[in-house]
């Protein structure tokens, strides 16, 4: 599956690329913003790429030997002064983080990331160095911690998130919870019970209407929810902004491209609070969003939103 770098236009344009500069990708993903940096920065400018997941490196699409400039480091980005202080040793014009799953992650059965797909329980980035998989959470933790997670990291209204808490409870004294397909029936079951007796919704739906309109599917909140308590993404994201901040040279840009409100209350607060400090520079009053010919081109890309600030001399 071809990935689609999310907003590589304004990503380009924000980070005032210039040749000989350095850059570090903390997502490289399927390295689309990497290799579009690269070719701007010419030969005497590197990038270093980073990703919790290892498959993203392996399966990069280009021969590494025909970019010498580029460094490829498998970690988790919440480790970035560690990475930089061993690994690259110059100085730093720009740092990306592009909070969004890649395509090859979204379709890769074996993950168990989306519900589009089934899979095992696992949700986890690094699947050598981690341990708590989805499975483990579903299974494991008490009722109350699921509704919680549910709330806090998916969004979800707190009547739903007990309700789906509560059947993962009775449907765990029978059987774990082992695949996707799993997790989606006690979800459509728990919420919308008469349309699931009738077999107007079923486990493999992807399409879903409500009442004859077509609305985001629920599952979404719930899944998005146990990826992030898996990863820990938000500690992680918490950790990488003032990382990020230090390992830039005066002048240097940080771009942050997230799919959720959590994840950019984050950011917007973070820059807010610095530029409060004269540390960084906002240049981004609002977030920028993709525009309608992105949209249609790549779905993923309509809940993206970018920000970038400067750090100041």
């Amino acid at each position: 599956m071809e990935h689609k770098p999310v907003l590589l236009r304004e990503v380009i344009e924000y980070l005032d690329l210039k040749s000989n500069q350095n850059f570090i990708d903390c997502t490289f993903g399927g390295g689309g913003h990497s290799r579009e940096i690269l070719r701007l920065v010419g030969k005497g400018g590197k990038v270093l790429g980073i990703d919790a997941d290892k498959s993203n490196l392996d399966n990069f699409q280009f021969p590494i030997s025909n970019f010498q400039n580029l460094l490829l480091v498998h970690d988790n980005f919440r480790n970035l002064r560690n990475i930089y202080a061993n690994s690259f040793p110059y100085p730093v014009s720009g740092i990306l983080l592009d909070l969004g799953l890649s395509s090859m992650e979204l379709a890769d059965e074996s993950r168990g990331f989306g519900f589009l797909t089934d899979g095992p329980l696992d949700m986890r980035f690094d699947q050598k160095h981690q341990d708590l998989t989805a499975g483990e959470i579903l299974n494991k933790y008490p009722l109350e911690n699921l509704v919680k997670i549910f709330c806090d990291y998916g969004e979800v209204p707190r009547g739903q998130a007990r309700l789906v808490s509560e059947a993962i409870g009775q449907e765990r004294k029978i059987r774990p919870l082992r695949t996707v397909a799993d997790f989606l029936r006690v979800v459509l079951k728990a919420l919308y019970p008469r349309a699931w007796e009738r077999g107007e919704i079923t486990g493999e739906t992807k399409n879903f209407y409500h009442h004859r309109r077509k609305i985001n599917h629920p599952a979404t909140q719930f899944f998005q929810a146990l990826r992030i308590a898996v990863n820990d993404e938000l500690g992680s994201l918490r950790e990488v902004l003032p990382a990020a901040e230090d390992v830039l040279a005066p002048k240097g840009r940080i771009a942050v491209i997230s799919f959720h409100s959590l994840e950019d209350r984050i950011v917007k607060n973070f820059f807010r609070d610095e530029a409060k400090a004269g540390r960084l520079k906002i240049l981004t009053k609002k977030p920028l969003v993709a525009d309608e010919a992105e949209r249609q081109e790549n779905p993923r890309s309509r809940s993206a939103k970018l920000r970038v600030a400067e750090k100041v001399n």
